[in-house]
């Protein structure tokens, strides 16, 4: 989980600048000078229902926020979607706003050395297929929480996000500020700016993972907390007492911590997050194993003798159930939106084949956006029941296969 961070990113200064420069130029540059640029492309999901969704802004006043003690509180984005009674006169939504999209296209370069491009793309320009404000469709529907990679906003898991929505379930995409790239809030505050950006000025050390995670784990349970207190439709159409969780690198990570912390969980999936320390501690989950289904879904192109050796300790359990599953030709990044997005930005003379191959591998677009889409789906359909499959029921769920 340590090592996608760059050795060289810019100083806080520099970003915090950035931040300013980009919401200047998005406010003074007309649509048109965008023209020229390449807008990027989402696959659509596959499911019966059309997806709707609700953006929340959280505050947890027990919480102080670690990377920014003069915040005062810990604050939380997420978006939670939904099946929709109705789109219509709800159109689709951008990937990321404005404000994301203008630091995005400064931090990207940085976050990415020498993969994504500095210019020449309209990372505002891609919509999505999720209607913002479409009402929900009576459920009850069960929930899935899911937590980006370290160094990722929300914004990159939409693709995936939008899919399971379509086939049934609640997916609650969430931001962790302060080691996200960048998150937009409805405004700003003491102690940051309207759009957070990322604290990190290169590669985490020990203390900043532990932070990272412990953090990450918290907002978890925060946000787990916050949606049983929901009130109104959406409120009345979660079925919590269904819930699973689902992560990305570091976001993998505390996807299988979580489940073994907080007995709410029914499943979880870890995309190919590593469960140690940096220097090599087990995470409790990996050393002691957990007793609800855990995916360990990984890439060829992504193994290392750490990583190798603490998804070994997690399988190791007797009785376990863990599964672990491999999509081949593939790398770190195919588990989020880059799958889709970075074969498009190779194709338009924007990135060389070595770095298509070191984000995402070699397969297809959409090969490994229809072969992760099903591996979660079927894990979750199996544990984690969406509404009107049979067996529908937290307290016996199937084991992972």
């Amino acid at each position: 989980m340590t090592a996608h961070l760059p050795t060289h990113l810019p100083n806080r200064r520099t970003v915090v600048k950035a931040a300013a420069l980009a919401a200047t130029a998005l406010a003074l540059t007309p649509v048109e000078a965008h023209a020229a640029d390449l807008t990027l492309r989402l696959p659509a999901p596959t499911g019966p229902y059309k997806v709707g969704a609700t953006v929340l802004h959280l505050v947890d006043t027990a919480r102080n926020d670690p990377w920014a003690p003069a915040i005062g509180v810990r604050e939380v984005m997420v978006t939670v979607r939904h099946p929709a009674r109705t789109v219509r006169g709800f159109p689709p939504a951008p990937q990321l706003t404005e404000g994301a999209a203008g630091l995005f296209a400064f931090l990207a370069p940085a976050i990415r050395p020498g993969w994504l491009p500095r210019s020449g793309v309209d990372w505002a320009a891609t919509v999505t297929h999720t209607h913002v404000g479409a009402p929900v469709l009576p459920g009850p529907w069960p929930v899935l929480l899911y937590s980006p990679g370290g160094g990722d906003a929300r914004t990159m898991g939409t693709s995936l996000a939008e899919d399971l929505a379509s086939h049934g379930w609640a997916v609650v995409t969430v931001d962790h500020p302060g080691d996200a790239s960048e998150v937009d809030f409805p405004a700003e505050r003491p102690g940051r700016e309207k759009v957070r950006p990322t604290v990190f000025t290169g590669p985490p050390g020990p203390e900043q993972c532990r932070t990272m995670i412990d953090t990450r784990l918290a907002d978890i349970r925060f946000v787990i907390d916050r949606l049983e207190s929901l009130p109104g439709e959406l409120g009345r159409a979660l079925d919590l007492e269904r819930i699973g969780v689902y992560g990305h690198s570091a976001g993998g990570t505390t996807a299988a911590q979580a489940l073994y912390d907080d007995r709410r969980i029914a499943a979880a999936v870890n995309l190919e997050g590593y469960l140690d320390q940096v220097e090599g501690e087990l995470f409790p989950v990996a050393r002691y194993g957990v007793d609800r289904p855990l995916l360990l879904l990984g890439t060829d192109g992504f193994r290392d003798a750490r990583f190798d050796r603490s998804w070994s300790a997690m399988l190791a359990h007797p009785g376990g159930r863990t599964r672990r599953r491999q999509l081949d030709d593939a790398s770190h990044w195919a588990f989020t939106d880059y799958a889709a997005l970075v074969p498009q930005l190779h194709a338009a003379g924007l990135m060389s084949t070595a770095a298509r191959t070191e984000m995402v591998g070699t397969i297809g677009p959409r090969a490994s956006v229809r072969a992760v889409r099903c591996q979660v789906r079927t894990f979750f359909t199996r544990n984690v029941r969406p509404t009107g499959s049979p067996s529908a029921v937290r307290s016996r769920p199937v084991a992972a296969q």
